[in-house]
């Protein structure tokens, strides 16, 4: 085991300013995707690491946004718990952006080209090419029909209590190890909405003006710790005359 780091008054700050710097950054993220469809903040918390330093650790608030009605049968939005699964370049993942697109090949996409899931695998609504496409319906329990003909049923997926799930950007999270697949009978899946990111951005204003507060406050410690240590090493060392 190697040796324990004695905290001191300029690695106390120089981690305290990570901290703070990390805060900022997630705050900023927060703020950036205020607009961003069934996106989910993110909060930053100290934890004591050995020798009594802050490090920052993260946690996602999965509370669910507001359902914003849209009227557009393109929308969807998940009313409670669960993911929709998308396939992308670095595997499948969660999201709960519901805003539907058509790609080239006739398969539902989410706003970012990434390939809607069904329960059998990509849902196709349309032929290769065709620019328009039937009346669009989606059930409560995300079943997809077009013109009244079923074409597939969304893939919704749960995650089981006090499962942590990583962010990958873009409203995106990787699934865990142990998935679940969410009982048709408990969905709620609501057609011509759209679930609005669950951060509020005056909380997310005021934390930033905290955030730099904070970190100014640091700064001015190291700035007088560093302004001790030159009068210890260049006055108090000096030897007497």
């Amino acid at each position: 085991m190697g040796a324990s780091v004695r905290p001191n008054g300029m690695s106390s700050a120089a981690a305290a300013l990570r901290y703070w710097e990390r805060r900022q950054e997630v705050a900023s993220n927060n703020l950036a995707n205020v607009s961003t469809d069934g996106f989910k903040g993110q909060k930053v918390f100290a934890r004591m690491v050995e020798g009594a330093l802050p490090a920052a650790d993260e946690v996602t608030d999965f509370s669910q946004g507001t359902l914003n009605t849209t009227n557009n049968p393109r929308d969807v939005a998940l009313d409670g718990g669960g993911f929709f699964v998308v396939k992308t370049p670095n595997g499948e993942r969660y999201t709960r952006g519901g805003s539907l697109q058509v790609s080239d090949s006739g398969n539902l996409t989410d706003a970012s080209g990434n390939t809607i899931l069904g329960e059998n695998g990509p849902i196709r609504v349309a032929t290769p090419g065709q620019t328009q496409i039937g009346a669009l319906q989606i059930s409560r329990d995300g079943t997809v029909s077009v013109d009244n003909a079923e074409v597939g049923r969304l893939r919704i997926e749960t995650i089981p209590e006090k499962t942590t799930l990583s962010a990958e950007g873009s409203g995106l999270f990787i699934p865990p190890s142990t998935r679940k697949k969410a009982d048709p009978d408990l969905r709620i899946v609501r057609q011509g909405a759209l679930e609005q990111s669950n951060v509020t951005p005056i909380s997310e204003m005021v934390d930033m003006i905290s955030i730099q507060r904070a970190y100014s406050a640091v700064q001015k410690a190291v700035t007088t710790l560093d302004t001790v240590r030159e009068i210890a090493t260049t006055e108090l060392a000096r030897p007497a005359t």
